[in-house]
């Protein structure tokens, strides 16, 4: 199969689809790895290291969507690239589609077979292509917080850690999952008085005990989150509901009662956001403010921190890039059905439910 690897061109996106040791294992299969000039530099990936590998160099995007059996990215393209894609052309990257509706259309459209990195979902219900970057997003969340919480970045002026005699900022989790169990990682590390708040008792209690007792854990329901919020410096939203889009779990009357220099970072922002005040953001403009709150709200975070996020991802998304390459969609997702519930848009239809039934569009069940 031929394979295509573009340059990103989302705002700040340094990652790239695939590093050169990606590249080297499928033309080692006997594939041909087509990438756009420059698409690693970011993640501090050579054209040359690419090439050493048996990949080849094209000058341009177009060039690489015009040759490719298979589009393989980080990030869903942008209208720049919506006429670049043709129909059974397979595309293989994050796609958040419950929160894109216009290119959800355009490649039902097109009748691209869209396969999305973050529902493929094992029979655990883990999602192994979204864990890696949901590690990454999570350890910035705290990171970004504590920045922003200095009073030369317009918060409150705390320490996350506080010192001796000096309380500890509070920094409160919504969600349990891997953004949140590594946020709360990080904000423990740092010395901070952590809450983290789930629907699921069980989480809640692999939480208490992986922890050792040193953060609180709350059931997630209306006067808890109020609660917490309110008394929060650190307010970091990591909920998740496979395919869908985030539930509004933080109201603007809630934040609102939030200190002046608090900060939010809400990185559920990518699924249309956990948190009401939230919009999305960029890297070249992140933060913005709310009555006084601080909001971090950028969708694409593991992208500054690239070199790290390219080769995390890059070690999951292999397996099934080597699967579609060798059998094409069809056979790939018919072997294995982690795989299968990756399978978003096929022949001109949304086959993922949760996706259709957000966007209001026609669902159609994908059938052999």
């Amino acid at each position: 199969m031929i394979i295509g690897i573009p340059k990103e061109i989302k705002i700040s996106e340094n990652r790239v689809g695939m590093t050169e040791a990606g590249a080297h294992q499928l033309t080692k299969e006997g594939h041909t790895v087509y990438v756009e000039k420059d698409a690693g530099i970011g993640s501090g990936i050579s054209n040359q290291q690419y090439e050493k590998v048996g990949a080849k160099i094209l000058d341009t995007k177009a060039e690489v969507y015009a040759k490719a059996d298979m589009i393989v990215k980080v990030k869903e393209p942008l209208p720049d690239e919506y006429e670049l894609m043709r129909e059974n052309q397979i595309l293989y990257t994050y796609l958040h589609l419950a929160a894109e509706a216009k290119l959800t259309k355009v490649l039902c459209e097109r009748k691209v077979k869209a396969i999305a990195y973050e529902t493929i979902q094992k029979e655990d219900g883990s999602l192994p292509l979204l864990t890696p970057m949901s590690e990454v997003a999570g350890r910035m969340a705290t990171q970004i917080g504590a920045f922003y919480l200095q009073k030369d970045h317009g918060g409150k002026g705390i320490l996350l850690g506080g010192v001796t005699g000096v309380k500890p900022a509070k920094v409160t989790i919504i969600g349990g999952g891997v953004v949140g169990t590594n946020a709360g990682k990080m904000a423990l590390g740092l010395g901070a008085d952590v809450t983290i708040l789930d629907v699921n008792l069980s989480r809640l209690e692999y939480l208490d005990d992986v922890f050792q007792g040193r953060i609180t854990t709350l059931y997630s329901n209306l006067q808890n989150i109020e609660q917490s919020t309110i008394e929060s410096d650190l307010l970091i939203g990591g909920v998740l509901i496979t395919g869908h889009k985030a539930p509004t779990l933080v109201s603007k009357k809630m934040v609102s009662a939030m200190k002046a220099g608090s900060v939010v970072v809400d990185v559920a922002v990518d699924q249309g956001g956990c948190i009401e005040t939230c919009k999305p953001t960029s890297h070249q403009h992140p933060t913005y403010e709310v009555d006084g709150v601080i909001h971090y709200c950028v969708p694409n975070m593991p992208g500054v921190v690239s070199r790290t996020s390219t080769y995390a991802l890059t070690n999951t998304t292999l397996k099934y890039a080597s699967m579609l390459a060798a059998m094409g969609v069809e056979d790939a997702i018919a072997k294995d059905k982690a795989l299968f519930k990756g399978l978003n848009v096929y022949n001109g239809y949304v086959c993922y439910e949760p996706v259709a039934r957000d966007l209001g569009m026609e669902y159609r069940p994908y059938q052999q």
